[in-house]
């Protein structure tokens, strides 16, 4: 009987009853005005034809219209109105305002450190990848920053903590999922000491990618410890467009002069204290020094577009960030409501300026016409293009559309490999012993066009390297794919895969 009430009463629960019940009544509807039903149907077939126009004329990815239109014209009756309630990611007026705020507060604040141009000896494809980052991300470029990655979430846990402890001003969380467990219990520990101690301590997670592992209350639970916690995006059990934009990027922050980033959420799994999916093969990076400001007004800006209200974000600034000249560091923020996909971006300047390898590692495979274009291309211009995925998936269906996209990919040259131990879940592209990029990044259509997203862009130094050496040393435990291997199967398999593709921007 317990176990039966614990179901009723859980949030998942309650959300597929909801939504249930609004598809009923919409189904009640229909019934209820049958003897109207020819009028309603063709008032829904040229709703379905104006969406399908309002798409064509949109600027979106095309995969991503081929998909909707394919949908509505298949389903017209349907799939028009299914579009007004759930389809595309523009943001209402009201979101619209609040998102430029949020941007002219953050260029105002980071537009004084723009130093691209100071690029030029690594040549013009460096100062124009700078540039485009601070000019359409704000995000600037600096020097005067040390670097160090992790190979997995386990090698970052104690840096993390030992960060957290030496915090005097404040911390800074922003994370997708968080759990209750080893990972976030000793996090919880530290910050409500620094509370005690008179750390100003704030937290955000997405409320959609916590909805299965923390209670509604959660924010109430730490504002009742004095720690002040905002749920992003509050999931309301409501056919809405506004449940595809999530906040999926992930900081830690200490005083403005460390952060943390990278793909590992506050989950054991991304520690491997909890095994999931066998061995959880993540990744991160810690940026101490000058860099850490930018961050720091990543999260801040985000807490103002949350809460409404305005920060002086100078008073969080510090007077000095102990870093050394060690590369360049360039940490970026992305936003689904701004029409500038500058993840997909940052990836292609990558793919299409890589003149001796492009070595990717993500989760998802799930890619648009511009990025399966350009890894094609380079592979075909003599690049050496590998990535590497996940040879246990944690979704049984995304990781079919992600062999999907295998083949054309085979076809041109481009390696693939398998992670044999378990679960790829980061995100890190480097090329040519010069560039790399670690983040919450994915890719695929919610992460490249969907999500709030982050990451960090790097130019020469020791850690471009370390990003490189982890690639070759993890493609040790992977199964390559050959083209045969990824043609050999039954037709009704490839036939779902090719249905896969087609959807795969709406999955």
């Amino acid at each position: 009987m317990k176990k039966i009430l614990s179901i009723l009463g859980h949030r998942m629960f309650m959300v597929a009853l909801l939504l249930l019940v609004q598809i009923g009544l919409l189904m009640a509807v229909l019934i209820r005005f049958n003897d109207y039903f020819v009028y309603v149907y063709f008032f829904c077939v040229a709703l379905s034809v104006i969406a399908v126009l309002y798409i064509v004329n949109r600027r979106m990815d095309p995969g991503y219209k081929i998909g909707w239109i394919i949908l509505i014209l298949f389903a017209p009756f349907f799939g028009g109105l299914f579009y007004l309630i759930c389809g595309g990611n523009g943001p209402s007026r009201r979101l619209r305002r609040k998102l430029e705020g949020m941007n002219k507060h953050m260029a105002d604040a980071l537009s004084p450190d723009k130093k691209a141009q100071t690029l030029a000896p690594f040549g013009p494809d460096a100062v124009n990848q700078s540039r485009y980052l601070e000019e359409y991300a704000h995000c600037p470029l600096y020097a005067n920053t040390v670097t160090r990655y992790f190979p997995v979430g386990d090698d970052a846990f104690a840096p993390m903590l030992a960060a957290l402890r030496g915090a005097e001003k404040y911390i800074f969380l922003e994370y997708f999922i968080i759990t209750p467990g080893k990972f976030w219990n000793s996090i919880l520990e530290i910050l409500e000491e620094k509370v005690a101690a008179g750390v100003d301590v704030r937290v955000i997670y997405d409320d959609v990618g916590s909805l299965t592992t923390l209670p509604r209350d959660f924010a109430q639970q730490l504002e009742r410890k004095g720690i002040q916690c905002r749920a992003f995006n509050r999931f309301v059990p409501v056919l809405s467009v506004r449940l595809n934009n999530r906040d999926h990027r992930k900081l830690c922050i200490i005083d403005g002069k460390a952060a943390f980033t990278g793909g590992i959420n506050l989950a054991d799994e991304y520690i491997n204290q909890k095994e999931r999916y066998g061995h959880w093969k993540d990744s991160a990076v810690l940026v101490k020094g000058d860099a850490a400001w930018s961050m720091t007004v990543m999260f801040l800006t985000m807490w103002e577009y949350i809460c409404s209200r305005r920060e002086n974000l100078s008073a969080y600034r510090p007077l000095t960030s102990p870093g050394a000249a060690e590369g360049w560091v360039q940490p970026y923020a992305d936003s689904p409501l701004d029409s500038e996909p500058v993840g997909e971006t940052v990836y292609l300047n990558l793919i299409s300026k890589a003149k001796d390898y492009i070595y990717v590692m993500t989760p998802y495979l799930i890619i648009s016409d511009n990025l399966n274009t350009a890894l094609c291309t380079a592979a075909k211009s003599g690049v050496d293009v590998r990535i590497m995925v996940p040879g246990i998936p944690d979704k049984k269906t995304v990781y079919e559309a992600t062999q999907a996209h295998y083949e054309p990919l085979l076809e041109a040259g481009v390696r693939i490999f398998e992670y044999t131990p378990g679960f790829l879940h980061a995100k890190n592209v480097v090329s040519d012993d010069l560039y790399a990029t670690v983040g919450t990044v994915n890719m695929d259509y919610r992460s490249l066009f969907l999500h709030f997203e982050n990451g960090v862009w790097l130019c020469g130094g020791r850690t471009v390297l370390d990003v490189k050496a982890d690639f070759l040393t993890t493609q040790k435990q992977c199964r390559e794919v050959t083209l045969e291997q990824a043609r050999d199967h039954y037709f009704p398999r490839l036939l779902f895969r090719s249905v896969l593709r087609l959807f795969a921007p709406l999955m």
